[in-house]
């Protein structure tokens, strides 16, 4: 079971709402050295620049200690990890801010622009993705066996509530497809790669025509199938999906990839886990990560060598 960590379930929702309030860096001070971690430099221009960050998540400016504090438990994050080797590079981070970007409903191009124009670079955003993604590595992969969350348990506080443990709900099965486009490429040719996606729709009437069509197109991905039940989809696409004949391909949706459909290959009825038991779930699971990373982070940090300049 994969959980996103607690900073990246804040950061998506506040970050997409909140790029409004910043003016530009002020350039005083920047690169005096605040800190020393572990013999690593945290300067005045990081805390200028996590600063505005932390303001756009948080809808308000957080106080000087409250980003050092997050700056330093940042390079001692990194340094445990590289001492396990976890060490994520540059394109895992990428791909990790191209993500962000996509459920911002944005591409990574405009995402930083978002953020550059209330003064923040998209290396100060990453370098908190890094450590995010080494210490939910690390927590998890050490920690696993006290992660774990007990179905007994679950079923035992489900049917507490007077709840059931499982509904009627409907299985479906999926092949996404791509129109590539590149980066930096002109909007008349995004439009133009819009109408050959919907050419694409009015021929393919199953998911063997999709995969002998697009298998053998210049330009366009075909994913492996996927499954997925009611229970894990957005109720505009439940709808979409119930309502379309088996085999059709959904409209185009232009996406940080390219142009993405999805060919709808089966759908059928099925027993899925209630809302509520999915919930409850995730919050122990939760609870437990919040415990131990805790206790983890003291840890560390208490082995750093830290010296206030």
């Amino acid at each position: 079971m994969t959980t996103p960590s607690p900073i990246y379930r804040l950061l998506f929702p506040a970050l997409g709402a909140a790029l409004l309030l910043l003016g530009s860096p002020t350039p005083s001070r920047a690169q005096n050295i605040a800190v020393m971690v572990n013999g690593e430099p945290i300067t005045e221009l990081d805390i200028q620049q996590r600063s505005k960050l932390d303001s756009l998540t948080m809808h308000k400016p957080p106080s000087r200690q409250d980003v050092l504090n997050e700056l330093i438990d940042d390079k001692v994050k990194i340094k445990e990890g590289k001492k396990y080797g976890v060490d994520p590079g540059a394109s895992d981070i990428d791909q990790s801010y191209a993500s962000m970007a996509t459920r911002m409903r944005l591409t990574p191009e405009q995402l930083t622009k978002s953020l550059e124009v209330k003064g923040v670079r998209p290396e100060t955003l990453k370098s908190r993705i890094k450590a995010d993604m080494v210490w939910s590595s690390l927590v998890r992969g050490r920690y696993s066996d006290r992660l774990r969350v007990g179905a007994k348990d679950v079923a035992a506080a489900v049917t507490a509530g007077g709840e059931k443990l499982q509904i009627e709900g409907v299985e479906y099965k999926m092949q996404p497809i791509v129109l590539i486009v590149p980066r930096g490429s002109s909007q008349s040719f995004v439009q133009t790669r819009l109408k050959e996606a919907e050419g694409y729709r009015g021929r393919v009437q199953s998911c063997d025509e999709a995969n002998s069509l697009f298998r053998s197109t210049p330009n366009v991905a075909i994913r492996d199938s996927v499954t997925k039940t009611s229970a894990n989809l957005p109720e505009a696409l439940r709808k979409m999906l119930d309502g379309m004949p088996i085999g059709h391909l959904t409209p185009p949706e232009i996406t940080a990839q390219g142009i993405e459909m999805v060919a709808l290959c089966a759908r059928k009825p099925t027993l899925i886990d209630t809302p509520k038991k999915a919930q409850i779930e995730e919050k122990m699971y939760s609870d437990k990560y919040e415990k131990i990373s805790k206790t983890y982070l003291q840890e560390v940090r208490k082995a750093a060598m830290i010296e206030y300049r």
